[in-house]
């Protein structure tokens, strides 16, 4: 993998060069052609901003192609929802570029589906029907059925055999496989190029109509899910209320789960730094 402080080095040198002589190097094109490539960051923002050139950084080059799943660190443009550049950013590659795995992804689905299920179903036994435990009629001598009670589930109104009762339906998953389970998911979404880095998620006011008219302008987009780093903005919280296309989460509610069920994940550069801190964080056994 380039070396970024080599390569922030070489392109501290090709301000000072004509943008004709910056675009000869073979290896400042192929640090342009990482920076160019669709929404790809996990190092501070703060300490690269300013090393890249102007004239560079809006230069259009075009998307290498490459393989998804090789751990290779990726380099993505920061933006806002106006789409201005703010700088770029690297993407760990043992996070954001993972193998693609159905089979773990499916595991964790369902870990999250059977965890969240409320299992609050309830069934009456035959101690718990409403009814009278008098013997019905006599034992014999009325040819009919011998019976003890009312409240057996043979007659109407009684009670349930071996009904469901409340109950835990949640299943055990390694922490290892969860873990890996989101790689995968912030992968897959990277290689599509539907992962987009933005400085922040700050907005004007908590009207709805200034999201609306964000989300209007990104292509190809039909359900957005915004992640920052820490608590969610009030304003951001009330101006996404009412869509059902729009949903917010903090950075510590990621999960797959979600991640699925929007075609576009938008992340602040602070979700992605605590994202990947939380990554690389040992599992405690």
């Amino acid at each position: 993998m380039w070396n970024l402080a080599r390569a922030a080095w070489n392109l501290g040198r090709a301000r000072h060069l004509p943008l004709s002589n910056a675009l000869h190097s073979p290896f400042q094109e192929r640090v342009l052609s990482l920076i160019s490539y669709r929404g790809l960051s996990t190092l501070e923002t703060s300490a690269n901003e300013g090393v890249i050139s102007p004239e560079l950084l809006g230069k259009k080059v075009l998307r290498p192609d490459r393989i998804i799943g090789q751990y290779e660190d990726l380099v993505t443009r920061v933006t806002n929802f106006h789409n201005e550049d703010k700088g770029f950013m690297v993407l760990a590659g043992d996070v954001f570029d993972v193998p693609i795995r159905k089979d773990i992804v499916h595991k964790v689905v369902r870990w999250q589906l059977a965890k969240r299920q409320q299992g609050t179903h309830s069934t009456k036994t035959i101690s718990e029907v409403s009814g009278t435990g008098r013997k019905p009629y006599n034992q014999k001598g009325t040819g009919r059925a011998r019976h003890g009670t009312l409240r057996g589930p043979q007659f109407r109104g009684g009670a349930t055999m071996h009904g469901p009762k409340p109950r835990s339906h949640a299943i055990k998953l390694q922490k290892k496989v969860r873990r890996l389970g989101l790689k995968i998911a912030l992968s897959a979404r990277t290689g599509e190029g539907k992962l987009l880095v933005f400085e922040d998620l700050d907005i004007p006011s908590h009207k709805t109509k200034n999201i609306v008219n964000y989300i209007s302008q990104m292509e190809n987009t039909k359900k957005v899910l915004l992640v920052d780093g820490g608590p969610i903005n009030d304003n951001l919280k009330f101006a996404t209320g009412n869509l059902h296309y729009v949903n917010v989460l903090p950075s510590i509610g990621l999960n797959v789960y979600s991640i699925l069920q929007h075609d576009t994940l938008v992340m602040t550069q602070d979700a992605v730094n605590r994202i990947v801190e939380r990554m690389h964080t040992p599992i405690n056994r």
